[in-house]
């Protein structure tokens, strides 16, 4: 009788340790599982992070480009010395060079517009910013076209291509002069530009587009 008791004790006892290692090893498995999802997931947040910053410094990037065009643009209206360009055309009291629908490459008039009709929309927002250059339709003045302002392009985290811009002939109102008069009725005609300008940064499908005003002192005049 104690051999068989202590045989029925044997077998009773003999399951207890292997359920206490299954549900060891069970525990350990659930801690990995959790373990690799945290991993999984500081992995994805830096990535995204690194995106993000990559997406940031792209549209820095774009940003400089478009400032460069506005600057450009200004170099165009005011001329540079040894190289005047097209400062001839812009006079504050005359609208000579400008075409309805913007000049085209080739006419020395390329991106000068004058303003769109009364109730239409700008045709800076009619126009296609990003088409490429030397495309049909395409009014806007690469950057350097006129002046001869350089830029380097397409390499590592340069602009994927050179920032271009539009200039448009609006009426100038002097202080105290009803906004709302017609053009033609002013007693003193004048003008303003404005400057509409768009860079690329050194992925294509980041472009920022940056707008500024701008009035050329007539000759003589001061600052």
């Amino acid at each position: 009788m104690t051999v068989i008791a202590m045989a029925i004790a044997s077998c009773r006892a003999g399951p207890e340790p292997l359920r206490q290692r299954g549900a060891t090893l069970v525990y350990v498995l659930c801690l990995l599982v959790v373990v690799l999802l945290l991993g999984v997931s500081a992995a994805q947040m830096a990535l995204q992070g690194e995106k993000a910053a990559r997406g940031e410094r792209d549209r820095h990037i774009a940003f400089q480009a478009a400032e460069e065009a506005l600057l450009d643009a200004q170099n165009d209206i005011e001329g540079l010395p040894g190289a005047p360009g097209r400062s001839s055309l812009f006079a504050p009291d005359s609208a000579a060079g400008f075409l309805d629908g913007c000049g085209e490459a080739g006419s020395g008039q390329l991106g000068l517009c004058l303003a769109a009709a009364k109730g239409m929309p700008p045709l800076w927002l009619a126009m296609a910013l990003d088409a490429p250059d030397g495309a049909s339709g395409n009014r806007f003045v690469p950057h350097g076209h006129y002046t001869g302002a350089a830029m380097q392009t397409g390499q590592g985290y340069l602009p994927f291509r050179r920032p271009r811009y539009l200039i448009e002939l609006l009426p100038f109102h002097a202080p105290g002069e009803e906004a709302g008069t017609p053009e033609g009725k002013l007693l003193n005609p004048s003008y303003l530009y404005r400057i509409t300008a768009i860079g690329f940064g050194a992925q294509e499908s980041t472009q920022v587009v940056l707008q500024s005003y701008y009035r050329k002192a007539a000759a003589g005049a001061g600052p």
